[in-house]
């Protein structure tokens, strides 16, 4: 009954685990982060610029599946330093117009690549 999805416009994984596993009706979106997936460079320049990418790669995920940030119903977000908060929630929050999913954001002492911000999303179609 799952199916995997796997999205040539993601970063690939980088380690063992799918962008997405599709069971029923239900997407579960791995935690994303702000890797560029041509060029895999990592946007860390700015913290704005890094929550773009790993929006953008979660909605790459998401269009694969058929769906898009609509379809999002929960979410969870993990910071390296919670003072990114309200840039990080800026940018997020322009990817919803309303019916926002449910949230939390968490502070982190470590990402995978030393990111900045990572993102995994609940989905139903």
């Amino acid at each position: 009954m799952k199916k995997i999805i796997t999205s040539k416009n993601a970063p690939a994984p980088i380690g063992p685990y799918s962008h997405a596993v599709l069971f029923g009706n239900m997407l579960f979106v791995s935690g994303q982060v702000g890797k560029h997936p041509e060029t895999g460079e990592i946007m860390f320049s700015d913290i704005k610029a890094e929550t773009k990418q790993v929006m953008e790669n979660v909605k790459a995920i998401l269009k694969d599946a058929g769906m898009d940030c609509a379809h999002i119903v929960k979410t969870s977000i993990f910071l390296k330093d919670m003072n990114n908060f309200s840039s990080v929630n800026e940018v997020y929050g322009s990817y919803f117009t309303s019916d926002f999913p449910a949230r939390e954001t968490v502070q982190v002492s470590r990402l995978p690549l030393d990111v900045n911000v990572e993102i995994s999303v609940i989905a139903i179609k």
